[in-house]
């Protein structure tokens, strides 16, 4: 049989086959099939998409098994292990896009800043400006992270954080206009914020002290900006859904990857409320964050959910 008229064959089937179902003898019934298209899939047309396409709602069939189970620990354990890294697995594309336009708008901040130096007080507030560049007249540039008790800080922020993955989340419902602008917002604050210690020559401390906190702060929020497209994109883009079953579908992946970020803002805020006040630090402890960090989102956010995926495709078949 040709892969198109195997694909015709079945396509209605597949395609129903991902509308949920609360009956197991009905998930059973669903996985079996699945198992035998994708077996025979692999052996007719292994060069093509089919097999992938199969192997996709199989083991989305497969995940839902183990959202069944009533073992609260194991799956708390899943949740973190396998059914998150999947998420994000699947919304790697879009999570490159907030990425790439996140930082092209603090490159724009960067070069605005450098040719019109009237833009720095434009975006950050003359208040501010005023007040860091008293801060490095008086030799102590980062004085603002000392100003206020560590707890109270540390409240604030992790408030202020849990208020911008909100908005950056609900702004997708926007059709994702709104989360491309608090994105564009925050890149271009970035841009310049940076910019203005660079111009003092103090670029490289910068980084070292500020960046204790914000690569995790800066990480959370292209990622956060990723669920809020995902929203976004489910609404102009439904596929073969209506666009009320498309935003659901959307809602639980997006809602997923916000929890995911709970942990991540919260050890940001503490950073920023009890370490980044000691400028002082070593080098190398400065450095150590910095690379904690930055491996970590690397690695839970991009190298293990290609993993956990790669693992996935062959589970269906055992």
């Amino acid at each position: 049989m040709r892969e198109g008229q195997f694909i015709k064959q079945n396509l209605e089937r597949w395609e129903e086959y991902q509308q949920p179902t609360e009956d197991p003898d009905e998930v059973a019934k669903r996985f079996t099939y699945l198992v035998d298209d994708l077996s025979y899939a692999k052996t007719f047309y292994n060069n093509g998409n089919t097999a992938k396409y199969i192997n996709g709602i199989a083991a989305n069939i497969y995940l839902s098994i183990y959202r069944n189970k009533k073992e609260k620990r194991q799956r708390f354990i899943t949740f973190w292990t396998n059914e998150l890294p999947l998420v994000i697995r699947k919304h790697h594309k879009l999570l490159l896009f907030t990425f790439v336009f996140f930082i092209a708008f603090v490159l724009l901040g960067v070069f605005s800043a450098y040719n019109d130096q009237t833009f720095v007080r434009g975006v950050l507030g003359d208040s501010y400006v005023d007040m860091t560049e008293r801060n490095i007249a008086n030799g102590d540039p980062f004085g603002v992270y000392k100003n206020e008790n560590e707890l109270t800080m540390f409240l604030q922020i992790a408030f202020n954080n849990i208020k911008v993955v909100f908005l950056c989340f609900t702004f997708g419902l926007t059709a994702g206009v709104g989360t491309l602008y608090f994105l564009f917002q925050n890149g271009l604050m970035v841009g310049v914020f940076e910019f203005m210690f660079f111009h003092h020559s103090l670029g490289f401390q910068s980084i070292l002290v500020i960046f204790i906190h914000g690569t995790l702060e800066l990480s959370a929020i292209v990622i956060a900006g990723c669920a809020g497209l995902i929203l976004g994109t489910s609404l102009l883009f439904p596929g073969t859904y209506t666009r009320m079953q498309s935003l659901g579908y959307a809602a639980r992946d997006s809602v997923k990857i916000i929890i995911s970020l709970v942990p991540i803002f919260i050890v940001a805020a503490f950073f920023e409320s009890f370490v980044t006040r000691h400028t002082g630090m070593p080098l190398w402890l400065s450095l150590a964050i910095l690379l904690s960090s930055g491996s970590f989102i690397v690695w839970y956010f991009i190298i293990y959910p290609i993993r956990v995926s790669k693992k996935t495709l062959h589970e269906p078949e055992l």
